[in-house]
């Protein structure tokens, strides 16, 4: 994960980059690549458990984030395809429900979690739970993005 966000080590990531690899390390975070001809086309993580736990609560919700797909493999299936497989796994997992952040003037990414079955809002949210500040805290959004949530 390190190398793919172009950090050579933990020491120099970035505070969120840092926060991203101590919960993959301490299996509290998994992740999902998209890979074409070993070029990396795409990349989702799942929290299982956040201090926030609308966003995911160790047990029953887990909550997707950093989900990217390169432009020239958008609109493919790509993205719907990742998705698809880091959601089953979930669910295999144990999981009831999975939660996914979006912002509210993102009508591509609206309508693709809606097709995903994000269908229910839980609420606005001011602060990103996953990006971290030098002094590892939450960032705080300029514009509140909106938390779906999905049966799984």
């Amino acid at each position: 994960m390190l190398a793919l966000w172009g950090f050579p080590d933990a020491e120099t990531a970035s505070p969120t980059a840092r926060f991203f690899y101590r919960n993959l390390i301490t299996g509290n975070a998994v992740f999902w690549t998209l890979d074409n001809d070993g070029e990396l086309a795409g990349e989702l993580y799942a929290f299982l458990c956040l201090e926030d736990r609308d966003f995911a609560d160790g047990r029953e919700t887990a909550y997707l984030c950093a989900f990217r797909v390169k432009e020239p493999y958008r609109g493919q299936g790509h993205g719907t395809s990742m998705m698809s497989v880091a959601l089953a796994q979930l669910k295999e997992m144990g999981f009831r429900y999975a939660t996914i952040g979006v912002a509210s003037d993102e009508p591509q990414n609206i309508r693709l979690y809606r097709r995903l079955g994000f269908s229910a809002k839980i609420r606005d949210c001011p602060e990103d739970p996953c990006a971290r500040d030098e002094n590892m805290q939450p960032v705080h959004e300029k514009n509140a993005f909106w938390l779906l949530k999905k049966t799984l």
